[in-house]
């Protein structure tokens, strides 16, 4: 059975963090996605704040594999802002090998974020935000 979105927007955090601490880091990622903003899952709050976000703040990332950054979607009109390195490295969830989005030296706004995705499907990544060590969300992007 294949994991989609609608599977892990119905999912609680500890279901999302077991998933992610089973999936192997995937390819890097290249091109457009879509993406979905998670916060407090699994709660009546995240099931209103999921398409709020959607549709007001962030759209998802496209990422330059080639060139090795990304951008964020952001605002309705999908404006490609906030630049991000992409790596691989290690999880802060489980030490093993994710890919890590890092706006410390890309982005003044955006430099204490850092995110890490691994593919938990194919072209379905699965991803955890930091501002500092603090984790302060999940995301998913589907290609």
């Amino acid at each position: 059975m294949t994991i989609t979105t609608a599977d892990l927007t119905k999912m609680s955090q500890a279901e999302l963090d077991a998933l992610y601490q089973k999936s192997s880091m995937g390819s890097l990622p290249n091109g457009d996605s879509q993406g979905t903003a998670m916060v407090m899952p699994g709660t009546l709050i995240s099931k209103v704040l999921m398409p709020l976000i959607k549709v007001l703040a962030w759209k998802g990332k496209v990422f330059h594999r080639d060139q090795e950054y990304l951008f964020n979607k952001v605002s309705p009109l999908s404006v490609q802002l906030v630049k991000a390195q992409i790596y691989k490295g290690d999880s802060w969830i489980d030490g093993g090998e994710a890919i890590v989005l890092d706006y410390s030296k890309t982005s003044f706004v955006a430099q204490k974020i850092r995110d890490e995705i691994r593919e938990v499907a194919p072209g379905l990544y699965l991803g955890q935000a930091y501002w500092g060590k603090t984790r302060i969300l999940n995301f998913i992007l589907e290609f």
